[in-house]
């Protein structure tokens, strides 16, 4: 018998060690005393994400190059009912964080991230950025060289926890105070359940929205790239799509 066995021969009997009960995948933590910081907090996306986590009880750090750009988007926010919301320079919304959202345009991505390798190490990042290129014929879907987003961040800040979560939300739904909720589900990817866990229970925080593990940072690009198909069903429709997944 090797050390790899799963049986016991005591006196001689071989029985199957008891398996562990199996982990409720809705059992998540409690993250409700978390800073979010949002760099690119003063984009169509960073700026909704942050009103929102905000409405929901979120304590949010929006982010931007310039700190008066971010104090006044802030500021915007909670003229609209979206208290525990504050503006900083990127690099001090990337210190003060617990969990960091990154929603900067895809042409800024690697260097904004290059730049606050330091401050974002140790942190929790959230990447929810898309390459997408437009023509003519509409949106694509670009392929970086490290395969998504996501695994471009992972590759640039290897002592921070990137996920990826966040790609298919309306800006337009989110910004807006008159919606209540935002019925559609999160992709939330990621190398460690632990963290994956703490975005998919900051997802379920906003009204209407679950969090739902999707698979690994390998399989990022798949779920970036599906923010080109939304694009052209929302302007086919007049639209703000967003996904649900079934059976779940």
């Amino acid at each position: 018998m090797t050390a790899d066995d799963s049986t016991s021969t005591d006196s001689g009997n071989t029985a199957p060690k008891p398996s562990a009960p199996a982990r409720d995948p809705w059992d998540l933590p409690d993250v409700s005393g978390l800073v979010v910081g949002v760099l690119g907090g003063t984009g169509d996306q960073g700026r909704g994400l942050a009103y929102r986590l905000a409405r929901a009880g979120q304590k949010v750090i929006i982010g931007s190059r310039v700190a008066e750009r971010a104090e006044s988007a802030a500021a915007g926010l909670v003229a609209l009912g979206a208290e525990g919301i504050e503006g900083a320079a990127n690099a001090e919304c990337a210190r003060r964080g617990d969990v960091v959202i990154v929603a900067v345009p895809w042409e800024g991505h690697a260097k904004t991230l290059e730049g606050l390798r330091e401050e974002l190490a140790g942190k929790l990042v959230v990447d929810c950025v898309n390459p997408l290129g437009f023509d003519k014929k509409g949106a694509y879907a670009l392929t970086p060289d490290e395969g998504s987003a996501a695994e471009q961040a992972a590759a640039l800040l290897p002592e921070s926890r990137v996920t990826a979560a966040f790609h298919h939300l309306s800006a337009v739904l989110l910004q807006d105070p008159d919606v209540e909720r935002i019925d559609t589900d999160v992709m939330v990817l990621g190398e460690a359940r632990a963290d994956t866990d703490v975005v998919q229970a900051l997802a379920g925080r906003i009204p209407g929205m679950r969090g739902v593990f999707a698979g690994r940072l390998r399989n990022a690009h798949q779920v970036e790239s599906l923010v080109a198909n939304l694009i052209s069903v929302n302007r086919r429709y007049k639209a703000h799509a967003g996904l649900r997944v079934t059976d779940v």
